[in-house]
């Protein structure tokens, strides 16, 4: 108690605690008086309850108003200091309070699940964990064109949901498209080159072509869309005056694209010359 004999209130807050207990006074004494008036004076029990409730009422609001009154400033000054209490929690946290905002919008949007392939800015993988902070993806690559894992682990914070989008390569889930493109001079002959990727994407389909019309045709009638064909295309895509690309769409099913990839180009270009001075 050696802090006791130095303890002082200032002048101010001394002169506040004296309103407030005068306010308090006035209003006990006010009650009570009111509630004996009622009590002696009003004969119906339904109409005196009544007034009572009311009274009570009143005046308990006629005190809060009176210490908003006494004590106005000191509340001004505590609001200011709790507002620059939180502005700068939220400075200090907002990283953490953008991964659990980005989060609830994974959450909220369901944009992906467990073993979804993902892009997310340049990261690109499987995921095989998300917490409420990040999310845990298998690199795969290398680039956007290629199907096999690195090997490398990413942690992506869940604030890049709020500000960047989201790729879900697995939409289609069970199976999907697969695109791929392949180059060709203008002079070349790439018009063979195209119905040789035609005949070996039909035959290299043709095992689970089915399976995937099924299962698209449950797709569509689920996510309302229209039954996209799927049998396999060869289209011609002209970048520029000198170059030409086949983009090739397969149906493959989800962890075999690279598979189906691989041995289609193996089959169609492997000991062939579609170049200009191969070209009949």
């Amino acid at each position: 108690m050696d802090w006791l004999p130095n303890f002082s209130i200032p002048d101010s807050a001394f002169s506040l605690i004296i309103s407030t207990a005068i306010l308090v006074f006035a209003i006990a004494v006010v009650r009570g008086l009111t509630a004996r008036y009622i009590r002696h004076n009003v004969a119906a029990a339904e109409l005196r309850r009544k007034w009572l409730v009311n009274s009570r009422n009143g005046l308990l609001l006629l005190l809060l108003l009176g210490l908003v009154l006494i004590w106005g400033n000191e509340l001004r000054t505590l609001a200011l200091s709790i507002v620059a209490i939180a502005i700068a929690f939220v400075v200090a946290t907002k990283e953490l309070i953008l991964c659990l905002t980005g989060s609830l919008l994974k959450s909220g949007s369901s944009a992906f699940s467990l073993g979804d392939r993902i892009q997310v800015k340049d990261f690109r993988g499987d995921v095989i964990d998300h917490s409420l902070l990040a999310t845990t993806i298998l690199e795969v690559g290398p680039g956007n064109s290629m199907h096999q894992r690195t090997g490398r682990k990413i942690v992506l914070p869940n604030a890049l949901f709020v500000s960047e989008p989201i790729v879900n390569e697995s939409f289609t889930e069970k199976y999907g498209f697969h695109i791929l493109s392949i180059p060709f001079k203008r002079e070349d002959d790439w018009n063979a080159a195209r119905q040789a990727l035609i005949e070996a994407a039909e035959r290299h389909c043709a095992p689970f072509i089915n399976e995937v019309r099924m299962h698209m045709s449950r797709v569509s009638e689920l996510r309302g869309l229209g039954l996209p064909p799927v049998e396999p295309r060869v289209t011609i895509h002209a970048p520029n005056a000198t170059e030409v690309q086949l983009v090739v769409r397969l149906p493959v099913p989800a962890g075999q694209r690279s598979t189906v990839e691989q041995a289609i180009l193996d089959e169609v270009l492997s000991g062939k010359d579609y170049s200009a001075a191969g070209k009949p």
